[in-house]
This record gives structure tokens, sequence and C-alpha cells, in this order.
């Protein structure tokens, strides 16, 4: 059985699942990756196929201040010029769910929020993020890569002397869809122990749309 064919329960940091609720784990210690297991539904991979074809700006970054925790943000200006096109409002409702959720568990009063579209890998390096917990989603193509915690020496992350590793197969991937909670080193207590991961090998001539969610304060 291959590495990414391994069930999640062979890597005790690592919290997979089909419902929501799983993203709760990556409050646990020990636990540095969760991963709610879900599908886009027709509309949402269709309004995505046809926002890329059209060649529109899609990247954003912005940050949110959230009124309450139990009132989700208005994102009705997401991809502004964009409206008319079917499976819109869907896409602007996922957004602003991942939001409400994302704050409401870190109890975070302020989001930043980034959508980009990438023809390349980003960060093709395996990493860790100096940040507490970020949230990463992959609307269209392939998903963020990551390793077992053990798999290469932590003081080359992020180096020049990474490249050395580059051929290291990731134990898993996160399929396009699910939503990925990834502790960083700056999470209480996890300094060492930040999931190491990189951005996928772009598939030759698709683009791969990607939101990620930081707290910010």
């Amino acid at each position: 059985m291959s590495a990414l064919a391994r069930s999640a329960a062979s890597w005790p940091h690592v919290a997979q699942g089909a419902e929501a609720e799983v993203l709760l784990a990556a409050l646990n210690d020990g636990v540095n990756l969760a991963v709610w297991q879900r599908s886009l539904t027709d509309n949402l991979q269709g309004f995505v196929a046809r926002a890329l074809a059209s060649q529109a700006p899609l990247s954003v970054a912005t940050s949110i201040t959230l009124a309450s925790e139990n009132e989700a943000p208005d994102l009705s200006r997401l991809f502004a010029g964009l409206e008319h096109v079917p499976g819109h409002a869907d896409f602007v409702a996922d957004v602003q769910m991942l939001v409400a959720m994302y704050a409401c568990l870190l109890d975070a009063e302020c989001v930043g929020l980034r959508l980009r579209v990438l023809d390349r890998a980003m960060c093709p390096r395996w990493h860790v993020d100096k940040v507490g917990i970020r949230l990463v989603t992959t609307y269209y193509g392939p998903g963020t890569e990551w390793l077992q915690n053990d798999n290469l020496p932590r003081d080359d992350l992020g180096s020049p002397a990474a490249d050395a590793w580059t051929s290291l197969p990731a134990t898993g991937s996160v399929d396009c869809g699910s939503i990925a909670l990834l502790k960083g080193e700056s999470w209480p207590g996890d300094v060492g122990q930040g999931i190491v991961h990189r951005s996928p090998r772009p598939v030759m001539d698709e683009s791969r749309l990607m939101l990620s969610l930081d707290a910010i304060g």
C-alpha cells in the first residue's frame, strides 16, 4: 500500500473525516493537520470553471472584520462582474461559510482572505508556515501536499537545502474541494511541530484556484 493510500489512522498528527466537526481536532495538542473531506457541488464546479475560462481577474487579498460570531460576512462583491455567471451565489455562500466557521473556531474578529489563481507551484519546497492555524482549500486543480512529521530534517525546511528533498514523495494530499486546517510554528506549543507541506506540481495547461484564510491580530 502506498503512503498516499494509507488511512489517516497511520498518522496520529492528522485528523480526516467527512463531517465539518473533524476540523475541531486541529485545536488538539499533537494534531497539526485536520481535513474535512468534501466534494464541491456541480454548481460550484461549474462556476469556478466558467470563471477561470472568462479570463476575469480573480485574485483577491482582503481583510474581513466580523460584526459578530453569529453573523456571516457580506462577500456579495466577491468576483464582482461575474454575478451573472450561474453558480456565483453558491460560490460566495461557500466562502462566507468558511470565513464564518474559521473565525468561530479560532475566536478571530478579523480574518485575512486570499484567493489566488496559480499556474505554477507557489511554494514548491517542503516547508512549514510561521502562522497559527491556516485554512486552505482548492476550488480547482490539485490540492496541498503534506508529509509525515519526521520524514525530513526540519532544519532544511524552506531553505535551498530543501531542494535535496524535492523528490521525496508526499505522504498525502488534500483533495480539491476538501477543507484543510494547517497548524504552523506560531501556534502555542507547536514550535518544531508545524505540518510540513508544499504546493503541488501544476497539471499542464491548467490553473489552480486556491483560497487561504488567516486569523489577524
